[in-house]
């Protein structure tokens, strides 16, 4: 993966709602309402619905905000430790 990729990577998770994202499925984590997607805190009541989605695919959506940013550092991390050797 390039530099350049890795750059825009972190730009679009900069740009979107800080974290981090958690699912909440109706039925499976309360029992009324619709399910949502729940960015930042609690206090920043900020929430994504969605009109159709699969439970898997918002759960992946939720999951995707929280560990791209680590999955960037350890790819940095990574490379660092080849420019080193």
């Amino acid at each position: 993966m390039s530099e350049e990729q890795i750059k825009k990577i972190m730009e679009m998770c900069e740009k979107a709602a800080k974290g981090p994202w958690t699912s909440f499925i109706e039925g499976r984590d309360f029992t009324s309402g619709s399910s949502f997607i729940r960015t930042g805190n609690i206090e920043d009541d900020y929430e994504i619905e969605f009109i159709r989605i699969r439970d898997e695919d918002q759960d992946f959506i939720a999951m995707a905000r929280n560990v791209i940013p680590e999955l960037i550092d350890e790819i940095n991390r990574l490379k660092d430790l080849l420019n080193t050797n």
